[in-house]
């Protein structure tokens, strides 16, 4: 039998069929593709031990989404900003589209010449030799269904992030003999329905594998591929396809690969939201079937602490999203830890920790504390009962403010009468902050933030500086300590999906296929109610001025789109989001202001800077281009369109 060496093989491939330059990034929890002692694919493939090395290879080319410069929307896009001064120490690639760095000649958080090829390279490899049953012969059916529609999975999602960049790519299908002609090896992009069908037949064999519904070993196994992910995913994967940036879009409807095949259809087909809607609507049923529910916060369990329903509620918020294993996690993933993002988000409280221990460089700009809603559950601009016309000019906080701003604390009004994930995302200046540490154990004494210059969260706080005045609370779990000798994190493995995304993509698609319903209601309903709201339509007729927003495709349009906005802030979802939406180019084309945090006096402080004129050009900037040096390796892929 013929003997390939597989690092010799892999590298021939990608060298040849589309890198110019590699860079191995698999992340460092995992094995090697083939370990020292293992020189040939039978060999990889002749044991079970060895097999299963290979698979959680195949797993380690998943992006680590818990650090803010791998997680690509994390900075890319308007939602989140970092110190100008602190590039050197934080060089943030993504941060550099943000900033309008994207090029052609090296592309940013470029995954064509990034690895994903390889990935999938190494899941079609695992395939082809685990699909042979005379491969691993130790191997159990079970096992072997279940490791092949894991990577199944895996094949599907590579794909799905490389066509959310790129739109229109190659598929490989399977992959591509080393002895292939010239002709074969320079492969073209096809159109992006057929590179939606085939991610989601891939998505569709994973789950009629042996893949569990539950995790069936949680001391070893959580974060491997169930089949509530698949749904999930397969439901993302739909939504993305339906959205205007994909579905009918006039703005590529020129657009042909190197054969002359058109490459987006110009035609808008809204049987697309409602295949979505279905996919969705089985992900919930998967995820809820696996015991998926929101994260049950009750005071009773911390009986040590006392706490007002109102501090209870804001952490119920925070844990759903940034406690281990939380139960709304459906895909967590236990090897991209959220320890460094929790100390880049975290503000000194007090002058005890160790310089350096928390850094709160990463920042929120001014538009995204307006994005959240008043108390009322309405937008700033909506509501009828309360006025922020005035929400840049300071108020001084009354004892029934007391757990949401320090009372006596003078701040903006921007940061009174707001919801409470508004209060669970978001620190600032006057903020309450209460955590597992305080001393008194009551949150009528919680730690608060103090921003302006020579506070302890100032902008002279050793060099990191928080630009806006706005400091990411959502991603700092509560058990977070200070100490003398340092700070400690309660690390958790970073959600990549939650059950309200879930439930969200079922709201949004079943709103643009059937239009406003009960059904569509209940499930933004579910959402709002447990973050202290009342429902959409109650709220709007009480506290909106325009009441009957809820009641039409388009306006229930721009609620469901707010929503996800606010529920899945700090996630990395917005930049996709807004691509999708083809609204971008409204979001992306505002400045990025943020307070005077220079300053020590409060009237100076909370003057509005402008921090940096965004631009985005479209349609230029809605997909990635490919690096020019990729198309003179492979001259039958044609450029993206703008660039």
């Amino acid at each position: 039998m013929k003997k390939i060496n597989l690092r010799k093989e892999v590298g021939r491939y990608i060298a040849y069929l589309f890198l110019g330059s590699i860079g191995f990034s698999a992340c460092a929890d995992y094995i090697d593709v083939v370990p020292d002692n293992v020189a040939t694919i039978d060999n990889a493939f002749s044991l079970r031990n060895e097999a299963e090395k290979f698979l959680f290879t195949c797993y380690a080319w998943l992006p680590n989404n818990a650090d803010a410069q791998s997680n690509t929307g994390f900075l890319a896009g308007d939602e989140v900003w970092i110190p100008v001064a602190q590039r050197e120490i934080y060089p943030a690639d993504n941060w550099r589209i943000a900033r309008g760095g994207q090029n052609i000649n090296s592309p940013l958080v470029d995954r064509w010449r990034g690895g994903m090829w390889i990935a999938i390279r190494d899941c079609n490899i695992f395939l082809e030799n685990v699909s042979d049953l005379s491969k691993v012969p130790d191997l159990s059916s079970n096992d072997r269904s279940r490791w092949l529609g894991e990577v199944m999975f895996l094949k599907a999602y590579y794909h799905y992030l490389l066509m959310r960049q790129y739109g229109p790519i190659p598929l490989m299908r399977d992959n591509i003999s080393l002895d292939a002609t010239q002709n074969e090896v320079r492969v073209v992009q096809r159109p992006v329905d057929e590179v939606v069908d085939y991610i989601v037949s891939l998505l569709d064999s994973a789950a009629n594998t042996s893949v569990p519904l539950i995790i069936p070993d949680q001391a070893s196994e959580l974060g491997r591929i169930t089949k509530p992910i698949i749904h999930a995913v397969k439901a993302e994967v739909l939504l993305t396809a339906a959205s205007p940036l994909f579905n009918g879009n006039p703005d590529y409807q020129q657009v042909r690969n190197s054969q002359g095949e058109s490459l987006f259809s110009p035609t808008y087909d809204e049987q697309k939201w409602g295949r979505a809607a279905a996919a969705a609507k089985e992900a919930i049923t998967s995820a809820e079937s696996a015991g998926f529910r929101f994260f049950p916060f009750s005071k009773a369990e911390y009986g040590q602490f006392k706490m007002s329903d109102s501090t209870a509620r804001v952490l119920g918020i925070s844990l759903g999203f940034n406690e281990r294993w939380s139960s709304e996690h459906i895909w967590a993933n236990p090897n991209h830890q959220a320890w460094n993002i929790q100390r880049d988000a975290m503000p000194l409280l007090n002058s005890a920790a160790v310089v350096g221990t928390a850094r709160q460089h990463l920042s929120a700009p001014i538009k995204i504390a307006e994005m959240f809603y008043t108390k009322n559950g309405v937008p700033l601009s909506e509501d009828k009962t309360l006025d922020f016309n005035n929400r840049y000019t300071l108020r001084t906080a009354t004892r029934a403010e007391r757990f949401y701003i320090k009372e006596g604390y003078t701040t903006a009004r921007l940061n009174f009468d707001r919801e409470p994930r508004f209060y669970a995302s978001l620190g600032f200046d006057g903020g309450t902050w209460f955590k597992f540490d305080t001393q008194s154990l009551s949150d009528e004494d919680s730690y608060y933030v103090q921003a302006k210059l020579n506070q302890p969260a100032g902008a002279n706080n050793h060099g990191w500086i928080n630009e806006t005045g706005y400091f990411l609370k959502k991603l700092v779990n509560w058990e977070q300590a200070f100490a003398t000798s340092g700070v400690s994190y309660q690390s958790y493995p970073w959600p990549n999906m939650r059950l309200s995304d879930v439930y969200l993509m079922y709201a949004e698609a079943l709103n643009e296929s059937a239009g406003p319903s009960e059904e569509v209601f209940s499930y933004l309903d579910r959402i709002r109610e447990r973050a202290g709201l009342s429902g959409v339509v109650e709220t709007w007729n009480a506290f909106s001025t325009n009441p009957a927003k809820p009641n039409t495709k388009e306006g229930l349009r721009e609620i469901i789109q707010r929503e996800r906005m606010i529920e899945l802030a700090f996630e990395g979802k917005r930049y996709w989001d807004l691509r999708r939406w083809k609204l971008a180019v409204n979001y992306f084309n505002q400045n990025i202001t943020g307070w005077s945090v220079n300053q020590e006096v409060t009237s100076d402080y909370y003057r509005l800077r402008t921090l940096f004129a965004q631009t985005f050009v479209a349609p230029r900037d809605y997909f990635w281009p490919i690096a020019q040096g990729e198309l003179i390796v492979n001259p039958s892929l044609v450029q993206t369109l703008g660039w």
